[in-house]
């Protein structure tokens, strides 16, 4: 365990976020590479893979859920210096992450096929998309438990365990794609399928390398046979927590089905360049937002402590920091795009539609990362509501503007890249004014409970 409650904030950040960032950048080049080998396969693998990817946002709705609701609790309890608390809040976790796991796996392979044939732009789209997620469903239901082992060190203040397994598991997904996409060395391609199988032996590998770092290595938080049995007062508290967060990732799915499904009629290749360009805006995402992500862990233990002044400290230097690194990322992909994604594909449609998107779309990186500080810090307070209000915002600037924008004769495809930089700078603006008021809330509420 590692106080958060003392020494400087952006030295904390810092010190968080950078075995952060190191596995997330390794993550970035994983979807990298996992992304060449599935656009050697042609314009409906990559269409596929991409729509049926979408998929993943539900599971990490669901994974907000847990793993959010165990960070918050586990960091107010270290901050008070309640360690049976956390302990309980760990345990309790990981019953949940087994029960969502094996949900996930039974919903996956009972909804795949209805899903693909909604957002899938034709028949092979759709074949690659129910094959790559047959394989990949198990992994799916893996992540639960990885997440929440996570959480619970990211609440103690503990980060780099979860970075190097992140940094193995990558590699080891790295040198899988290859033998099981392509078939390199044993002359046995599985296709997309093989994309699925190679993330899901991935995710598998760390979860065993993180039960592992538990049970031989972590003390503070640790697995208790008394405590592994359901107890509906500690889901509550991690529901109130967790369940706002993960509606917001549900949301990033009902936005992005939307973006496919009003693209499709403008073929595979529009499908496939808006993939690529996902995958890629993404991974140019991931090191910004660890310095998001670092800040939660942060604020929620001198939430625990009291420390308002700290706290509201902590979210100045994350953003900050966080638009720093956004203003950098901005420039570079408003200089040839195209070179972002040219690796990927050498069809020119595709390629002009995946570089038009990041031309376009880095104009709200900053705004993004504005609004993934706020969101870690309202998981900080303990009252995640209003970051959902922000999210759930879009579903009136953007979601419904964008299905009638699709039905214009005049309708292009940078029209709905647009709508979504002007309605991510909307939901910055509200996401900031919430949290300014919640912070104020919070002081009014300590000068009242302090003695004149």
């Amino acid at each position: 365990m590692r106080d958060l409650t003392q020494g400087s904030i952006p030295k904390h950040i810092v010190r968080l976020a950078l075995p952060m960032a190191a596995g997330m950048i390794f993550q970035t080049l994983y979807f990298l590479v996992d992304l060449w080998f599935v656009a050697r396969l042609g314009d409906a693998a990559v269409a596929g893979v991409g729509a049926a990817g979408n998929v993943q946002y539900i599971v990490m709705a669901l994974t907000q859920v847990l793993g959010v609701g165990t960070m918050a609790l586990i960091s107010h309890a270290v901050g008070r210096k309640d360690r049976d608390d956390a302990n309980l809040i760990f345990n309790q976790s990981v019953v949940w992450a087994a029960v969502c796991a094996v949900v996930t796996v039974i919903g996956g392979y009972l909804l795949c096929e209805y899903y693909m044939s909604t957002v899938g732009a034709d028949a092979a789209t759709h074949d690659a998309g129910v094959t790559y997620l047959r394989w990949f469903i198990p992994g799916l239901g893996l992540q639960f438990a990885l997440v929440s082992m996570g959480a619970a060190l990211r609440g103690t203040g503990i980060v780099k365990p979860m970075m190097l397994v992140q940094i193995l598991t990558v590699i080891l997904n790295i040198v899988l794609a290859p033998v099981l996409i392509a078939g390199w060395g044993t002359g046995r391609a599985l296709g997309v399928a093989g994309a699925g199988l190679a993330s899901t032996i991935a995710i598998a590998a760390g979860v065993l390398l993180m039960l592992g770092y538990f049970f031989r290595l972590e003390h503070y938080v640790y697995f208790q046979r008394a405590l592994l049995t359901v107890r509906m007062d500690v889901l509550r508290r991690m529901l109130k927590i967790g369940v706002p967060p993960g509606a917001e990732f549900a949301l990033m799915f009902v936005f992005t089905a939307v973006n496919y499904y009003v693209i499709r009629d403008f073929g595979a290749a529009a499908q496939a360049g808006y993939g690529i360009g996902a995958r890629v805006m993404q991974s140019i995402f991931l090191p910004a937002m660890a310095i998001a992500f670092s800040a939660a862990p942060l604020a929620g233990q001198n939430m625990g402590a009291g420390h308002l002044d700290r706290v509201r400290e902590t979210f100045r230097w994350a953003a900050i920091l966080g638009s720093a690194l956004m203003v950098v990322l901005t420039l570079v992909c408003q200089w040839h795009p195209e070179l972002f994604v040219q690796g990927f594909t050498n069809e020119a449609a595709v390629v002009i539609v995946a570089a038009e998107f990041l031309h376009i779309i880095s104009w709200n990186f900053v705004t993004t990362g504005i609004n993934f500080t706020c969101s870690g810090m309202f998981q900080a307070l303990g009252n995640t509501l209003p970051s959902l209000l922000s999210s759930a915002s879009r579903l009136l600037t953007f979601a419904l503007p964008a299905l009638w924008l699709s039905r214009q004769a005049s309708f292009k495809l940078r029209h709905l890249w647009w709508l979504s930089v002007v309605t991510t700078m909307v939901q910055a603006v509200f996401a900031v004014w919430l949290l300014r008021n919640e912070l104020a809330r919070r002081e009014a509420v300590k000068r009242e409970t302090v003695p004149a």
